[in-house]
């Protein structure tokens, strides 16, 4: 670890710089400009861990899931529990999220998808749906409030043709997905029209999963001056939920649901699913009034329909989300990159919850039925500066009020609480250096905030626990970006991050989770990425070839933490491994045969505030391989097939987070070696 530490340290003066991303880095010289931050610039000013991922990069997998191009970004970890069933984490945000997304801000074409009760349903976008996404590394807070993990800003592609897209795709496991795509471009109105299906029969038993996806784009250019946009999805889908085993469990048949355990159920005979589906609709207004101002005003709103069979209930909630979000951009100096961003965000939640006894996958006796609601304020300020000797300053902070009600209907008698919470005031001061044309440094502090969400607060123990507390916490993070010889590129962040009222899990005997402030902890990392672009336009038979490299090494401890008289204080952090690191490879033959390879490797994993239980290392191989060409220089071919898992290891995926002793259920068995072979068709008109 050390001599890789050195060689990073060593290596920074002369590499590094803004890439498109870890598995597309032939893109260096083309202007990619990040809009993290609402800079619009190229990733080698920006004095931020941001990292891109492209068309490009999401294409050197199966086509089914963003999750492997996200897991090639340093300090990034999605897993999929079960087809579906995805947990999302930046630098160890993972501890706190039992299912879903938590701590981590999301946003769908500039307007917020995550819910104002602090969830995202990231299974709800479809794979085709998302052009591009960029994902900022530590506390966002001062322009986007909550969450200290970080924040993902998903897009749609750009709609830049007239063309009809199909696809079809089938895998190992049952796994079959199927899509059709029309979009129209002209200069004033651009609209896109999507739909696709997958599904799959899962590994594990209890692990089949369905999804019907529709999602709509129009761009449309009201004057030169102003343009409108609007963006929409509806998803149906549901997928089962196996629930986690115990090691003897995992070690006998790591297939199996998890089974019947005295008077408890298991899986099977409870028919735990979830189901859900959602319509979500975007508007946004953009208008520049002259060189200097310009003005975008967005609006959304979604409605879920969440039906969730468990083993300990059967739970139904509909829950309805809407608000807005406006940024108000000045210029000024004569650097067009000095500029002040003001606005705010604003959202409202309302959920009524009801928990019905689960005979059997029907309904039984009620055990509780409530009114969840909230609503949340966000105003925020942001000032660049580009100053002599190629400095660059940002200033941002951004001030957060947010309001919980409950109130409980059944059983009688009706009782209320609320929970408000104190203003927040999220700072960020940074500076970047811009050392050459191909080497930039940066520097950074910013303050975060990360209050629980409505399903921590009341969580599957149905108690409202208004004692829970924000997550509040102070990063500092140093950088540096460049590329050398036109062929090699990195990327590296040293940070440490100093979080109190950390949030975490527990459970009870059952399973059912509840959450806790653990004090102090303490989050030091360093995340690197080396790309070299090998070859490019190489002859006629290689095209291209690139290789890269991406390293996370995580120092994450409880430095003061005391639960029911048990001192954990420093232990590791629960859920997060110590070092990933994954590398590909991408080919091209004759600008028509490709190949991409990736490997990576995971170390262990604590599974329990004691560190007493780990999950196991583990190192996995997966390719893809295709054919891709141009028919007419209109239209478009690509067949492909690839695994996953290709050295048949196993591991545990999506592990349950201190799950209660005896028995331990803390595994969550992954798919073993898979296939998948599938075609696209671009018809250009």
């Amino acid at each position: 670890m050390r001599n890789v530490l050195c060689f990073l340290l060593l290596s920074m003066p002369f590499v590094a710089a803004a890439q498109e991303s870890p598995a597309d880095t032939a893109k260096t010289l083309q202007p990619v400009l990040i809009q993290a931050y609402a800079s619009g610039r190229p990733l080698n000013e920006i004095p931020a861990a941001v990292a891109y991922i492209g068309s490009q990069d999401l294409q050197r997998f199966s086509n089914t899931s963003i999750l492997p191009a996200v897991n090639a970004i340093p300090g990034v970890r999605m897993e999929e529990r079960s087809p579906g069933s995805y947990r999302f984490s930046i630098r160890g945000s993972l501890l706190r999220s039992p299912f879903g997304v938590r701590n981590v801000k999301m946003y769908w074409n500039g307007l917020p998808l995550t819910d104002g009760g602090g969830n995202t349903y990231l299974n709800l976008l479809d794979f085709n749906s998302v052009g591009n996404l960029e994902i900022i590394r530590g506390p966002g807070g001062s322009l986007y409030g909550a969450g200290t993990g970080g924040v993902v800003l998903l897009n749609s592609a750009l709609i830049k043709q007239t063309q009809l897209d199909v696809s079809a795709l089938g895998g190992s496991y049952g796994l079959q997905r199927y899509s059709i795509g029309q979009q129209f471009h002209t200069d004033r109105l651009n609209v896109r029209i999507q739909y696709a299906y997958q599904a799959s029969d899962g590994y594990r038993v209890q692990t089949a999963m369905g999804r019907h996806a529709v999602n709509a784009d129009l761009v449309a250019k009201l004057s030169e001056k102003s343009t409108l946009s609007s963006t929409f999805f509806y998803t149906d889908m549901f997928y089962e939920t196996p629930g986690g085993l115990t090691k003897a469990q995992y070690d006998e048949n790591p297939r199996q649901a998890r089974p019947t355990a005295g008077a408890i159920p298991g899986a099977v005979e409870q028919k735990a699913t979830i189901y859900n589906k959602t319509p979500y609709l975007g508007l946004s207004y953009d208008h520049e009034w002259n060189d200097r101002w310009s003005t975008r005003v967005g609006i959304f709103g979604s409605q879920s329909t969440f039906t969730n069979l468990a083993i300990r209930n059967y739970e139904e909630r509909k829950e309805r989300n809407a608000g807005a979000r406006t940024e108000t951009q000045y210029h000024f100096g004569k650097a067009s990159k000095n500029k002040i961003t003001l606005g705010g965000e604003y959202q409202v939640f309302s959920s009524p919850i009801t928990n019905w006894d689960n005979n059997g996958g029907e309904k039984g006796a009620v055990q509780v039925s409530d009114d969840l609601s909230s609503s949340m304020l966000v105003f925020f300020g942001q000032a660049e500066f580009e100053l002599p000797l190629r400095f660059f300053v940002t200033v941002g902070g951004s001030v957060s009020f947010l309001n919980y009600d409950f109130t409980r209907k059944e059983p009688f008698p009706v009782t209320k609480q609320d929970k408000n919470f104190d203003a927040e005031f999220a700072p960020r001061v940074a500076l970047l250096k811009k050392m050459s044309d191909n080497f930039s440094l940066y520097a950074n502090v910013s303050r975060g905030f990360s209050p629980p969400s409505l399903a921590e607060v009341r969580p599957s123990t149905n108690a409202f626990n208004s004692s829970l507390q924000a997550e509040r916490g102070v990063n500092y993070e140093i950088g540096g970006r460049g590329t050398a010889f036109r062929k090699l590129t990195y990327d590296v962040t040293l940070y440490d991050f100093r979080l109190r009222q950390t949030i975490i899990t527990q459970r009870l005997a059952d399973n059912a989770e509840y959450f806790v402030n653990a004090g102090k902890t303490t989050q030091r990392g360093i995340e690197a990425v080396l790309s070299l672009n090998a070859l490019q336009n190489a002859g006629s038979f290689i095209s291209d070839l690139k290789v890269w490299n991406s390293y996370a090494y995580n120092h994450y401890r409880f430095a003061e933490y005391v639960n029911d008289g048990t001192n954990y204080s420093g232990n590791k952090l629960t859920g997060v491994p110590a070092s990933v690191n994954t590398t590909g490879a991408d080919l091209v033959m004759k600008h028509k045969v490709y190949l991409n390879i990736t490997a990576s490797y995971v170390d262990h994993i604590p599974l329990n505030d004691a560190n007493t239980v780990f999950a196991n290392e583990y190192f996995l191989l997966g390719s893809r391989a295709g054919f891709r060409t141009k028919i007419n220089n209109t239209h478009l071919l690509d067949i492909f097939a690839g695994v996953d898992n290709a050295l048949d290891k196993k591991y545990s995926l999506g592990n349950d987070l201190n799950a209660a002793p005896p028995a331990g259920r803390y595994f969550n068995a992954a798919v073993p070696r898979n296939f998948y072979v599938g075609a696209r068709f671009t018809l250009g008109m």
